[in-house]
């Protein structure tokens, strides 16, 4: 599903118009955003659980060439579902 099919679904279960459906997924994305920059971690009961963590640094290979290669560590943001959502997906 892209944004546009998304904001499209959302506008017509909620009985507003795309221009509306799209301003509320653009609020909730930055407030998404926002809060994990500021502690690293959000819950929606029964959805699921953002989470910032840190991948460590490694050594990797380049698949055309052979050589070893450093990969920098790097935050990288986890999600895991909560049982609500897991419950309805299986």
């Amino acid at each position: 599903m892209t944004k546009a099919e998304l904001i499209a679904v959302m506008a017509e279960d909620a009985g507003i118009t795309k221009i509306a459906a799209a301003k509320a997924l653009d609020s909730y994305v930055a407030s998404v955003v926002k809060e994990l920059k500021k502690n690293g971690k959000l819950g929606l009961v029964g959805f699921g659980t953002f989470s910032v963590v840190k991948r460590k640094a490694r050594t990797g290979r380049n698949p055309q060439t052979g050589d070893k290669i450093k990969i920098a560590g790097k935050k990288v943001v986890k999600f895991k579902a909560g049982k609500l959502l897991a419950d309805k997906i299986r």
